[in-house]
């Protein structure tokens, strides 16, 4: 039997205004409450598919590598490595991980491979075996970011995937490492090559919504965020994917989404799309 665990990370306060774009605070302060200092709660929250010979986690959040100073500019609200602590609740150690799907390297969704900060270490991995699966774009783009999102980057971070030996870097909608029962989705909106795994169920397709549709409010249409490259075209894969799912009676995971992990995907009688039946933060949810 495979099943799907919410395994959460780090979290992080980021300002709203750069969450929701164009969007006018009135409106997303009824979605997502902000401080005194205009930031959101955000989870940075990785997916664990546990299949009967191996364990599949899909990306690893924000971790805990960054110093001090860092931290606080970037929200990072824990210093300790909490999805390594995420994981051993469920019984899971690092070594227990066999393949780690990353959909793009921006920090806050592959920080978390990363061991947690000690004052004049090097970056080290904390999966002593897992094989690593990103996509080609997204790569490309960690390697050579543009000057946009060059600090959503952690550069000591490509060389130490490469040096493991057991990077496998996809060009197509399906991967070697995953095999059959996985599909595989991209988007160009938010970055190059933002790779959504999708794992096949009976109760309907799951699909990793990454930075694409980040939580609950971003899958109306129209709200994107500031830090997406393409808007409009983000927007158009949105409504390629939800139309997609919809129809396949789908459901969405959530990395940023604060309180809901899955959410399936519905429409209201003005053709909006929306969550439906929400899953909180499931446990071997069975697939």
């Amino acid at each position: 039997m495979t099943t799907v665990s919410s395994v959460l990370g780090n979290s992080q306060r980021l300002d709203g205004g750069a969450m929701f774009g164009n969007a006018p605070k009135p409106l997303w302060e009824r979605w997502i409450a902000p401080d005194e200092r205009n930031r959101i709660p955000l989870a940075c929250r990785a997916m664990l598919v546990e299949e009967p010979s191996r364990r599949v986690l899909v990306e690893t959040g924000i971790g805990a590598f960054f110093p001090p100073a860092m931290r606080e500019r970037f929200g990072v609200v824990e210093s300790e490595h909490v999805l390594l602590q995420s994981l051993a609740a469920l019984g899971v150690a690092p070594e227990d991980v066999d393949v780690i799907v990353l959909s793009h390297l921006h920090f806050d969704h592959a920080g978390g491979l990363l061991a947690a900060f000690e004052e004049g270490a090097p970056p080290s991995l904390v999966f002593p075996r897992a094989r690593y699966v990103v996509g080609a774009d997204a790569w490309e783009r960690a390697k050579h970011p543009h000057a946009r999102d060059r600090a959503s980057f952690i550069p000591e971070l490509p060389a130490l995937l490469e040096a493991t030996g057991r990077l496998e870097i996809v060009r197509d909608d399906w991967s070697e490492t995953l095999g059959d029962a996985w599909r595989l989705h991209f988007s160009e909106g938010h970055t190059p090559g933002l790779l959504l795994p999708e794992v096949a169920s009976a109760e309907g397709p799951i699909v990793f919504a990454g930075d694409l549709i980040p939580g609950r409010p971003w899958m109306h249409l129209p709200i994107t965020m500031g830090y997406d490259r393409y808007p409009e075209r983000l927007i158009e894969e949105k409504d390629a994917l939800l139309t997609d799912l919809l129809a396949r009676g789908g459901r969405l995971f959530f990395t940023h989404d604060p309180l809901v992990a899955m959410a399936r995907v519905s429409r209201d009688d003005k053709g909006r799309f929306g969550p439906g039946e929400a899953w909180e933060s499931p446990v071997r949810l069975p697939v």
